[in-house]
């Protein structure tokens, strides 16, 4: 008997939403990516991208990875650590230190790559993880990753996480990580009282700046400039895959930090480099960040308009204050069926249930790009009124 075989062969929710005409993953896109995209010959409004200044199709970010491919080649053929670390490599890093206000940086391939290194390899067995219940998964697998002790604080709560906090040994490092704006829920991290607590308890922070960089910030530096809390915010995370319109990662702090990171974090050393069209394409995008600020500006003109929209239709969004807008519909099942629905009236939206969210919080997960228009939020704030009406959900 294949034991192995016998137990994957139990896992048949795939193919029982497949029977059922609900499946939403892996739908293949024919086009670009935009604010519409192709599937399967039709033409959809793109509401579940994370592109969020439209980037991943600008000319000067194309010509900057097909520029690079041109030069460096298509790939480094080896690690950062060995023979796979270029030019551009070191001058990106030393610009997003600088974008982030922070003296030094480390790109990795991916984001998932740059949590799961950094936070498993910079605490020790006898220290501390403080954790938001609602990180990102990348973040909860660089801390099982890690030896050290773990406390999860419940979602934005500051009296939890100061409860946490007090567990702690007073002579022991103890870091806090959390999302600086939440991926699926689209909240902003209470990063003013997570400092005052960090600095009450002599503890440090790290923020995942995946989804706040290019939305929020001077010029989109993020959720840390944001609130003026740079200077106390030990580590910036942010990926490539978002604002950057590549693939990558980075993390930036000061000097000994990131020192001590590119010697000891496993998925640094031991991983491919970045590869030279994402890495400019990277720089391309950072170029247009710091030149074309409107870009920002449109983005919010177009989330304040649909979280406008949301609200007078009395759809349940939680607390999101970001392009991110979830849409709780609070069935597995359901959820899949509208995120269908949905397609079949031409919106693209991503369906977030158990287990990434317990199964009384499944939602639709909404997403703003800095290009889409206010005709084109209008006629999905329209489909969605008519099928959240037709399931009594609003």
């Amino acid at each position: 008997m294949n034991l192995l075989r016998e137990k994957t062969a139990k896992y048949d929710a795939p193919q029982k939403a497949k029977a059922a005409g609900i499946y939403p993953y892996f739908r293949e896109i024919e086009s670009d990516q935009d604010t519409n995209v192709v599937i399967s010959g039709k033409k959809v409004l793109m509401f579940g991208s994370n592109a969020y200044l439209g980037l991943t199709n600008h000319p000067k970010v194309k010509e900057a990875a097909i520029e690079a491919i041109k030069k460096y080649g298509t790939g480094c053929a080896g690690s950062r650590f060995l023979n796979g670390t270029l030019d551009i490599h070191v001058q990106l890093e030393e610009r997003l230190a600088k974008f982030v206000g922070k003296e030094d940086a480390i790109s990795f391939s991916t984001g998932f790559q740059v949590n799961a290194g950094v936070i498993s390899c910079l605490t020790g067995r006898e220290d501390y993880i403080i954790w938001d219940e609602f990180d990102h998964a990348s973040i909860i697998a660089g801390i099982r990753l890690s030896f050290s002790n773990k406390l999860k604080y419940r979602h934005n709560d500051m009296e939890s996480l100061e409860r946490q906090l007090q567990k702690c040994e007073p002579d022991k490092v103890k870091l806090i990580v959390c999302d600086g704006v939440f991926s699926m829920e689209g909240d902003v991290a209470n990063l003013p009282e997570i400092v005052r607590l960090a600095k009450k308890y002599n503890a440090n922070i790290m923020v995942d700046e995946a989804h706040g960089i290019g939305v929020l910030g001077d010029h989109g530096r993020g959720t840390c400039d944001h609130f003026g809390v740079t200077d106390d915010v030990d580590l910036v995370m942010g990926t490539f895959s978002k604002s950057f319109a590549s693939l990558g990662g980075f993390i930036a702090a000061d000097k000994d930090t990131i020192n001590f990171l590119r010697h000891n974090a496993r998925t640094y050393i031991f991983s491919a480099s970045c590869t030279p069209a994402s890495v400019a394409a990277a720089n391309a995008a950072l170029d247009i960040m710091l030149t074309e600020p409107e870009r920002i500006e449109n983005l919010w003109k177009i989330t304040h308009y649909a979280l406008d929209g949301f609200r007078n239709m009395g759809c349940e969004i939680g607390h999101t204050s970001t392009p991110i807008i979830p849409m709780f519909v609070r069935d597995n099942d359901l959820t899949f069926l509208i995120v269908k629905e949905l397609f079949d009236e031409g919106i693209f939206v991503n369906p977030v249930v158990s287990p990434a969210v317990a199964s009384q919080d499944t939602m639709i997960r909404f997403s703003l790009i800095a290009t889409h228009t206010f005709e084109q939020v209008d006629f999905a704030l329209g489909a969605i009124r008519k099928i959240f009406k037709k399931h009594n959900l609003i």
